[in-house]
């Protein structure tokens, strides 16, 4: 029993001493073991922050651009669009064929024509130059040009002048409500006032004597105008339609737009302002009237109530005056 109970006692006390002595193998491996499991994790740590490090550089560092032909089609597709919108909305450009504008526009100019002010309501101008679709029959026997595949694209984009397009470009001389006329070789008067033209081409007279619309008197109907080529002597304008419907005046509705300037050649460049003449005092005399007549016919109705007020008040006022006599 004693040997039992010491040999208890000694089994117990075994396992409490071994952790306890360094020189016992278990207790080495089971050391060793520990020290390298906390290895690996270290290791694991410094790992995922050298990965966050590099995904933070990774972020930092501006992306590689894309290649410029890559890129192009975009640029180009972009380019269109704009150019599409610019014609259709903003300014066009347009080729002069003819001399009828000369000196003012030579046969080749390219202008640029403002087509947004149309856009808010506003009507062509005395003085101006405009570019309008052929109202009917004008370019009737005109050439045709016939553009290769290109100039058709640019054309219809607006890069170039469209060749399918029938306009024509003349000098707006007098608006609706206007009387324009012109006797022997003029000088033209709009609304009775004489017109000094120092743009009709050197050489012409402002009128031609002939009796296919040399000499004219005209009042242009509402909403429409009555155009003129600056080479007076070699333009079919609209002294030569007046047999045709409208009687030679051009809708307002067919006008495109104003020219501007002239774009090209570089040599040619110039504004297109609207001429001095045409601001004359008197000029505008149907016009300025026009305010008075209206407030004439506006203060007519107030005075006929006022009056008919006054005339009630009086009759009241008499039988009051009557009756205060007959009591």
């Amino acid at each position: 029993m004693g040997d039992l109970a010491v040999g208890a006692r000694s089994g117990h006390e075994g396992p409490e001493e071994r952790p306890g002595r360094s020189d016992e193998p278990g207790v080495e491996a089971a050391a060793g073991g520990t020290h390298l499991g906390s290895d690996a994790a270290h290791g694991d740590e410094a790992k995922s922050e050298q990965g966050a490090k590099k995904s933070e550089q990774d972020a930092k560092q501006p992306k590689k651009a894309r290649s410029f032909w890559k890129e192009l089609p975009l640029l180009i597709g972009i380019a269109l669009v704009l150019a599409l919108v610019i014609k259709s909305f903003l300014v066009q450009a347009f080729s002069i064929p003819s001399d009828s504008m000369q000196n003012t526009l030579q046969q080749g100019d390219r202008v640029l024509v403002d087509k947004l002010t149309p856009w808010f309501g506003s009507e062509p101008e005395r003085g101006e130059v405009v570019v309008f679709r052929d109202p009917g029959h004008w370019l009737d026997g005109e050439p045709t040009p016939d553009p290769n595949a290109v100039q058709r694209v640019l054309g219809w984009i607006g890069l170039m002048p469209s060749a399918d397009e029938k306009d024509l470009i003349k000098r707006v001389i007098a608006v609706g409500g206007d009387t324009v006329e012109c006797k022997g070789t003029g000088p033209v008067k709009v609304n009775g006032k004489a017109l000094n033209e120092p743009y009709v081409f050197p050489g012409n007279t402002p009128c031609t004597v002939d009796d296919q619309g040399g000499q004219f008197k005209k009042t242009v109907p509402k909403g429409k105008i009555w155009v003129m080529g600056d080479h007076r002597q070699n333009s079919l304008d609209s002294r030569y339609h007046q047999n045709q419907p409208g009687g030679g005046a051009v809708p307002v509705d067919n006008v495109v737009g104003r020219a501007i300037v002239i774009a090209w050649p570089p040599t040619r460049w110039a504004t297109l302002p609207k001429p001095d003449t045409f601001d004359q005092p008197g000029i505008n005399a149907l016009s300025s009237a026009a305010p008075g007549v209206l407030g004439l016919a506006g203060a007519v109705p107030i005075v006929l109530w006022r009056r008919r007020r006054l005339t009630v008040a009086a009759a009241r006022a008499a039988r009051v005056t009557g009756g205060s006599t007959a009591g």
